[in-house]
């Protein structure tokens, strides 16, 4: 993975980083035997589907310029984590809505004795209405947690105006894209980009849609936990 990445990403990992990637797959690997956090389970499929998958988000935004970057619906801590490794100076903050696994990431956070960085059980609808992580976020990272205009309600207000969200997608996207419009427009006047990725021996097709907050998000989103998944937002008929 070290050369693929510094050749596709221009990221650089050290002796340490690598031994940080290999203690977090063994973790993975150790803790799926009694939690369910991936089916893929074979190292150089982690790596790939998992690790570098996380780390292309680096193709498309320049870390040199984010302070501080949220995951959200983390699960066993993709792209968070990866992207905490390969970039120690940000301050990262996973959230999930599952206690064991947030006691998981914790555990893996003090194994790799990775600082600013933390794990939180909460759900976004919640979390996002308090002023401590309301619009204090210069990126915000979600992968495949539910369908763009559900994702982007429970993201968009965590981002700073003029930060950046991005979703990790799948080969199939456009219908979201055209759907996810509207509320892209409410949630902050946010741009979208789309960007495909082929994973390393074509064995997987990726999409990343890089959003741009324009405006502050209306405080009334998001609404109430369950409400944005039930209810999405969209432009009245």
């Amino acid at each position: 993975m070290q050369e693929r990445v510094a050749k596709d990403f221009s990221i650089s990992l050290t002796s340490l980083q690598l031994e940080q990637f290999d203690q977090y797959y063994h973790r993975i690997i150790e803790t799926n035997q009694y939690l369910n956090l991936t089916a893929i389970t074979d190292e150089k499929e982690v790596y790939i589907k998992h690790f570098y998958d996380s780390l292309s988000i680096a193709a498309y935004t320049s870390f040199e310029q984010i302070k501080k970057l949220i995951d959200v619906g983390t699960g066993a801590g993709f792209p968070g984590i990866p992207l905490k490794i390969a970039f120690p100076q940000l301050e990262v903050l996973l959230i999930d809505s599952l206690q064991k696994r947030v006691r998981f990431l914790q555990g893996v956070i003090e194994e790799l004795q990775l600082s600013a960085i933390d794990a939180v059980h909460s759900r976004a609808e919640e979390l996002a209405q308090r002023d401590e992580y309301r619009e204090q976020f210069d990126l915000a990272v979600a992968r495949a947690v539910a369908r763009l205009n559900i994702l982007a309600e429970y993201c968009l207000p965590f981002v700073k105006v003029q930060g950046s969200f991005i979703a990790q997608k799948g080969a199939v996207i456009d219908e979201e894209i055209e759907e996810a419009s509207y509320a892209l427009h409410v949630l902050g006047k946010a741009s979208l980009k789309k960007c495909h990725l082929t994973l390393p021996g074509s064995i997987g097709e990726r999409n990343l849609l890089l959003m741009k907050k324009r405006d502050h998000s209306p405080r009334r989103y998001p609404r109430r936990a369950g409400l944005p998944h039930k209810e999405p937002i969209q432009a009245k008929r």
